[in-house]
């Protein structure tokens, strides 16, 4: 009933030469939709513990963690070389990883109308509409499936590896 009292109200006011009632000269302040909260570190438990498998396996964070400018390119080399190895199992073992487009780096491809920006990112002299005709540049990644080992309960999920104390 609100709108209908107002629009009589505006009416009557407008017919006798009045102004039009403050309140419905006052533009309301556009809604913009909330935001999503951003997941806490118990809630992107996966990715954490997906650090933890490859730190065991191939200690990626600690030699991500390490500063390597004093270290000449042929010792960096095989600690690489090793962590590799180790990483890419671990993934290989846990991840699916698919490409996002088929077919081979250097051919053409073309982009159609609707297509997804967070699958295909174009690259070069963007102008225009789609459909886009390229060059395949990469692929890109895609996870296909997750298997992850089932944590016991009560495992603190934001500890990515467990600190090590050796005992006399």
């Amino acid at each position: 009933m609100g709108r209908l009292g107002m629009a009589f109200r505006c009416f009557f006011r407008v017919l006798g030469g009045k102004p039009l009632p403050e309140e419905l000269l006052r533009t309301p302040e556009p809604q913009r939709p909330a935001l999503p909260a951003a997941p806490t570190l118990a809630e992107q438990a996966q990715a954490i513990q997906l650090l933890g498998l490859m730190q065991k396996e191939g200690r990626l964070l600690d030699f991500l963690q390490e500063e390597i400018d004093g270290y000449d390119d042929a010792q960096v080399g095989a600690a690489v070389r090793s962590i590799h190895k180790s990483c890419r199992k671990v993934l290989h073992e846990y991840v699916g990883i698919g490409p996002v487009l088929e077919g081979q780096e250097e051919t053409p491809v073309t982009v159609d109308p609707g297509f997804d920006p967070s699958q295909i990112r174009l690259i070069g002299n963007v102008t225009g509409e789609p459909p886009f005709s390229g060059v395949l540049k990469h692929h890109g990644w895609r996870a296909t499936h997750i298997k992850l080992p089932r944590l016991p309960d009560g495992h603190d999920r934001t500890v990515i590896t467990p600190a090590e104390v050796e005992l006399p």
